[in-house]
């Protein structure tokens, strides 16, 4: 997928909605016959822990959604070299992601006390994204983009779609590169909160980090689907929120009460599509 995906925009160009809209659904399917899969294969608890885990981390993911459309704002990304720095930014995120997966796996398998430890900060990010008016974002106070002024000159403007160019000799950063820099790193801070959230379903690492990779490489289409409408979803922040304090609870009540995957999953499903119907509710009628 993320071949065809690179051949078929091999130009740069602007993406529409309605091919966004394509390349998400083609997504959806795919995870969807993975999770068919993964059931097939390693039994019915295996394939509801991934699709579980799908869920809450493509929810999750909507988040960095509106992180994209305040720092290709800032930045006045040109329509057309947006996807390149999405590309880029995804498969950055898989790496890393992988290796903090990789981490978190051998933390549980060592201590199992860290799950405790996990299930209290899901808690304390959820109530905090309770208090939390808006989404604060604010580029230039991203440490790693100071860091980058300080190592290696910037242009002032794009220069197509190259990150890199020589000047005087010398090699300079474009914008693209700074914009793709602050994507990367705020994309480590929500997979602080979602990696956590994904062990709260299941301690498998192949299902961590496939339900992870497709949720995540959802994300360049899924923006091209959603930049113009993320104001309509009012309440999503608050259902995410519900979704982190029920998995943190899940968590630091693991040791006394087990909680069935299938309940998890009705529990996620419940407050993530209440959150949605409650914000096309007040968009429609409320206003």
């Amino acid at each position: 997928m993320l071949g065809a995906e690179l051949f078929f925009n091999r130009e740069p160009r602007e993406i529409t909605a309605s091919e966004g809209a394509a390349w998400t659904t083609g997504w959806i399917v795919l995870a969807l016959l993975w999770g068919a899969g993964t059931w097939y294969l390693a039994g019915s608890r295996s394939g509801l822990e991934f699709l579980t885990g799908y869920v809450i981390e493509l929810s999750l993911s909507i988040d960095n959604v509106f992180v994209f459309v305040v720092v290709f704002s800032y930045f006045q990304v040109p329509r057309e070299f947006r996807y390149r720095v999405l590309m880029w930014g995804v498969m950055g995120a898989l790496l890393m992601r992988g290796a903090m997966i990789g981490a978190g796996t051998f933390l549980i398998h060592r201590f199992d006390w860290i799950l405790y430890v996990f299930g209290g900060f899901l808690v304390l990010t959820g109530l905090r994204m309770v208090r939390q008016d808006d989404h604060e974002v604010n580029p230039e106070n991203n440490p790693l983009l100071r860091v980058l002024r300080k190592w290696i000159p910037i242009t002032k403007r794009y220069y197509g779609q190259q990150f890199f160019i020589e000047r005087m000799g010398r090699r300079a950063a474009t914008p693209l590169f700074v914009t793709l820099i602050v994507i990367e790193s705020t994309d480590v801070v929500f997979a602080v909160d979602s990696i956590p959230a994904i062990f709260g379903v299941t301690r498998e690492p192949f299902i961590v980090y496939t339900s992870n990779i497709l949720a995540v490489a959802c994300l360049r289409s899924l923006y091209f689907v959603l930049e113009g409408a993320v104001q309509r979803f009012r309440y999503l922040d608050l259902g995410i929120a519900a979704v982190l304090v029920f998995i943190g609870v899940k968590l630091l009540l693991h040791g006394a009460i087990h909680i069935p995957i299938l309940v998890s999953l009705f529990v996620v499903l419940s407050i993530l599509g209440g959150s949605v119907a409650a914000s096309w509710w007040v968009e429609e009628y409320a206003d």
